[in-house]
């Protein structure tokens, strides 16, 4: 993995850029606040001190440009993507004793007054919380309850991401950005682009390619749906505009809405929803794909036939 020895150029201007990823126990975490130069407890430099020591981490092990040490300072760098359930901030996180730099994509989801989940019913269920009380709050979609489910969404991603990162660790055949750590309803991961100038991968939505890399990149996203049937996941929102290429890898992104299919009665339309929608983008450039017997593979391969 990349490793950055100085701060760098990457002082990307504050403002949208092309990012696309359309448990309350920890404190929730907004926007950096700007720092003031007279408070003893702000860093030098930075915005912030990083908040890891707090947070819930992701899996081990542990790639080496992630900063770990007790000394590193955040800077939020802009906004890299806006959507209707969270925002996605580009954070610089950086040892000034050492000059180590990580960049991640911090996306903090809206809290209850403001979410905006869409068809959220469908894609919760089968995930059960322990506590009644709470089941009722999310069942009534309560004050309380909202912030139930941007918790279990947050989370979901985090756990999604954790596992299928190290499937592609183990076998390469999925790739997912690495989760970072998690804080309440922020979850910060690996920033997929390029880390000197702030430019985000572009989404395959986005991508011109000839017939080889098309059927390359097909390739991939076959590979990718393989892996979340064989872990009986569907991605459950999967298209072309949460999917990036970078260096020539496929990266899915935008995971909270994670399925199990086996727990979800609607599974097994979640899982061909995903395959119907990637395999349209791939056929309107050309390429021949009998979507009926990929859908019917996978779902052999999740255990739904």
């Amino acid at each position: 993995m990349r490793e950055h020895d100085s701060f760098g150029p990457a002082t990307m201007r504050r403002g949208r850029r092309k990012f696309d990823d359309d448990e309350p126990d920890f404190l929730k975490r907004g926007r950096l606040e700007p720092r003031l130069a007279e408070d003893p407890d702000l860093p030098d430099v930075g915005d912030a001190w990083s908040t890891w020591d707090g947070a819930l981490h992701g899996p081990l092990p542990r790639p080496d440009w992630v900063r770990t040490e007790s000394g590193a300072v955040d800077t939020e760098l802009g906004m890299l993507k806006t959507g209707k359930e969270a925002d996605v901030f580009l954070v610089r996180r950086a040892v000034p004793a050492t000059g180590q730099v990580s960049m991640i994509a911090a996306k903090r989801y809206r809290d209850g007054d403001h979410r905006l989940f869409h068809r959220d019913a469908g894609y919760l269920e089968g995930r059960r919380v322990r506590r009644s009380r709470e089941m009722r709050a999310m069942t009534n979609r309560t004050a309380f309850g909202k912030e139930l489910i941007a918790g279990q969404w947050a989370a979901a991603e985090f756990g999604a991401l954790s596992r299928l990162w190290q499937v592609g660790q183990e076998g390469g055949t999925i790739s997912v950005p690495y989760p970072v750590q998690l804080m309440g309803t922020e979850l910060m991961l690996e920033f997929i682009g390029n880390w000197e100038t702030g430019e985000a991968a572009p989404r395959l939505a986005q991508v011109r390619a000839d017939r080889d890399v098309l059927e390359d990149l097909w390739a991939q996203m076959v590979d990718a749906l393989s892996v979340l049937a064989r872990s009986q996941l569907a991605h459950g929102d999967l298209s072309p505009y949460n999917t990036l290429v970078h260096e020539g890898r496929l990266v899915l992104i935008d995971l909270p809405q994670v399925v199990d299919v086996i727990a979800n009665p609607q599974g097994g339309e979640f899982l061909a929803r995903d395959v119907r929608n990637v395999a349209a983008w791939f056929t309107s450039r050309g390429l021949t794909i009998d979507t009926a017997e990929v859908i019917e593979r996978l779902s052999y391969e999740a255990g739904l036939l």
